[in-house]
This record gives structure tokens, sequence and C-alpha cells, in this order.
């Protein structure tokens, strides 16, 4: 399961016009801690490294729905450093914000097609702030269709993973 996460990542990453597909390798895996796995990849001359994660629960009335994941990506061309995304599985409520909480922190995200994103970089690190110190995070949203998800991730292995990421994409 796992590796397929790498494909889909990869090619969800290229999709949202983050990486040209054309110029963008295979991404290689760094290894991982728990239910995380770091990767890294070279689009054109430009290094970036992500983490990537499937729910280990989820909840939703839905017949068809493709595979959730969430995502922590650096990129050394746009010194950008632990931005959070969410792959929904399916296509989002228009306008309708995709929460998102860790113990007791909640949080509140935007969604474009079937993509959930912090509002900014400062949103981004106060995410991740609690994703370290947390053990379970929970993504709710609201498909096209009007059915609610609710997706439960593990945050086990995600301080050793973002630590994989963050040396693979040490700025020089």
């Amino acid at each position: 399961m796992i590796r397929f996460v790498t494909l889909f990542c990869f090619i969800c990453i290229a999709l949202a016009g983050a990486v040209s597909p054309s110029v963008a390798q295979i991404p290689k895996d760094l290894g991982g801690t728990g239910k995380w796995t770091a990767y890294t990849f070279m689009d054109g001359k430009n290094k970036v490294c992500y983490m990537a994660s499937a729910p280990v629960k989820q909840q939703g009335k839905y017949k068809k729905r493709g595979q959730p994941y969430a995502l922590i990506t650096n990129r050394l061309a746009s010194k950008s450093k632990a931005e959070v995304n969410f792959v929904a599985g399916y296509t989002f409520k228009k306008d309708a914000p995709v929460k998102v909480t860790v113990g007791n922190q909640a949080f509140e995200l935007f969604s474009t097609e079937g993509r959930a994103w912090s509002p900014d970089a400062k949103a981004d690190a106060k995410l991740v702030k609690a994703m370290i110190r947390g053990s379970r995070m929970v993504v709710r949203g609201v498909s096209s269709r009007g059915t609610k998800t609710t997706d439960s991730y593990s945050l086990s292995g995600f301080t050793a993973t973002k630590k994989l990421i963050d040396r693979a994409c040490k700025s020089k």
C-alpha cells in the first residue's frame, strides 16, 4: 500500500502544478517510521522532499472514493518548508472548509477540487507543530455531493520521518 502512496503522491504533486511531469523523476524512498514514509525527487534541477501517510480509519457514507493521503512537502527552489496538503479521494464541496484537529487544537483549511491546504506558511507551521506533539489527527471534509467524511491519521513516526525530509532537503 505505501508503495502505491509513492506514485500516487507524486502524481498529485505533479497535477497540483508543483512539478512538471515531463522533467520530474520517480521519487526515491527515504524510509520512514510508524505510519509515515519520506520521499525525494528532482523536479528538473530542483530537489523536492515529501512525506506521506494514509488514514488508519475512514468514515463516511460514500459509494466510491479514491484513497486519501496527508502530505508534508519541502521544496528547495521555492524555499517552502513543511507545506501541508491533504488529498481527499473525492472533489470537495465548493467553498466548504476542511477541518483538521490534532489533540485539542483545531485548524481550518481551504479546498481546491480534491485537495485541502493551509491558508499560508504560518498556518502550516502551527499545524506541523501540533502534529509533532500529537498522536492522532482527524480530517473532516464534505464532498461535492454533500457526503461528510472523517479520516483519522496516526501521527506515530511523524517527527522522525519529518527529520528525514528536512535533512534530505536542507538548503546549502
